[in-house]
């Protein structure tokens, strides 16, 4: 019987402003879960909710009221995504090799669906699309090296996480209803290119004083004699 490689667990660091009321309520959830439902139902559930994002705000460029669908499907994520693991602790049945790489296999893959449905939208240019897609993997290429060097998996940065980006984009959807355009000076912007570009800075630079940050705690670590 072969044996298993050794595999240790990386230090969670979630301090965002919504963490302390989403592990109550996630912990009521598990509690309350029935007994047929496991992680991968809830994984499988948290990918149709992305996939169903993505869809939705494709279709919304024939009604608009898609993107309150989209809102649902965003919450829909929400209740997979962040339970699966959840429901795994609670019940002891973690796989933290498998539950760490599915996880964000299919983080990876759900929002190229939702970041590729808001291109083909109309309410955001496929170009700002594309660079804040590849902004986004940049930093989760970041983040998931310094799991496996230094042992911590970063959830959040500052009071932002994961919970607290999908109520930005809900409340997004809602502006957008009324209004998908933005003046800016003497021109007009699509409100989501304008969010998009900001965004695209804000991950980037965090990816750069990350990556220095890192870098620098490990060479201090290794230093050569």
């Amino acid at each position: 019987m072969s044996q298993q490689p050794k595999f240790k667990n990386a230090e969670r660091h979630q301090l965002s402003i919504l963490t302390p009321l989403e592990k109550l309520t996630l912990r009521w959830l598990a509690e309350r879960m029935p007994a047929w439902v496991n992680s991968d139902h809830l994984t499988l559930l948290g990918f149709a909710g992305m996939i169903l994002t993505g869809v939705s705000y494709y279709l919304a460029q024939y009604n608009r009221l898609f993107l309150v669908v989209g809102i649902v499907c965003l919450a829909i994520n929400w209740f997979g995504d962040s339970l699966d693991g959840t429901l795994a602790r609670f019940r002891n049945r973690q796989r933290p090799r498998y539950g760490f790489y599915v996880d964000h296999i299919v983080d990876a893959f759900g929002i190229s669906f939702v970041v590729a449905g808001l291109g083909l939208s109309g309410y955001m240019s496929p170009s700002v699309a594309m660079a804040f897609l590849i902004a986004y993997f940049l930093v989760n290429i970041e983040i998931y090296l310094a799991t496996y060097t230094l042992g911590v998996f970063k959830l959040s940065y500052g009071v932002l996480g994961p919970t607290e980006f999908r109520v930005i984009v809900c409340i997004g959807n809602f502006v957008l209803l009324t209004k998908k355009n933005v003046r800016i000076g003497d021109g007009y912007y699509l409100l989501c290119d304008v969010s998009g570009v900001v965004a695209i800075v804000v991950l980037v630079a965090i990816a750069i004083v990350s990556s220095i940050k890192n870098t620098k705690r490990l060479y201090n670590e290794e230093r050569l004699p």
